[in-house]
């Protein structure tokens, strides 16, 4: 495996990080909203990722990344609120907010920061350890 290669797994994940951290605000930034049906509701969403292991059978070449499969909606019912009043209640006088869990989500989000750090770790330690080899052959 080149010893390069580890600067591709690392931004593999730090991209993947990035996503979920984008997803973590658009959830958060749409945790109070509010729709006057239950169809338009905003749903939280999750990204979806797989660990990707390339030519490990051949010439034991294992070398692995990060792979986004997609983004998935939160399948869990949204928040029905009565609220006759309010001016996007619909004909029931019920306002839909989204299933979206704040502390969830800040707890999501302070996982992928860490994430994320460990990743940008990994590419410094790389990286000092290559200009120290480097460094030896003076």
């Amino acid at each position: 495996m080149s010893s390069f290669r580890i600067f591709d797994v690392a931004g593999s994940g730090m991209n993947a990080q990035n996503l979920r951290l984008n997803l973590v605000a658009s959830n958060i930034s749409n945790a109070n909203s509010v729709s006057s049906s239950i169809d338009q509701v905003y749903k939280s969403r999750q990204p979806v990722f797989a660990a990707e292991l390339k030519n490990i059978m051949n010439q034991n070449n294992a070398a692995s990344g990060v792979n986004v499969k997609g983004v998935v909606e939160d399948q869990a019912p949204p928040i029905m609120e009565y609220a006759p009043n309010h001016p996007l209640a619909d004909a029931t006088g019920y306002i839909y907010k989204p299933n979206v869990n704040t502390v969830e989500e800040m707890a999501n989000m302070m996982s992928a920061t860490r994430s994320y750090e460990n990743n940008v770790e990994v590419l410094n330690t790389a990286k000092n350890l290559m200009l120290q080899t480097l460094k030896m052959g003076r």
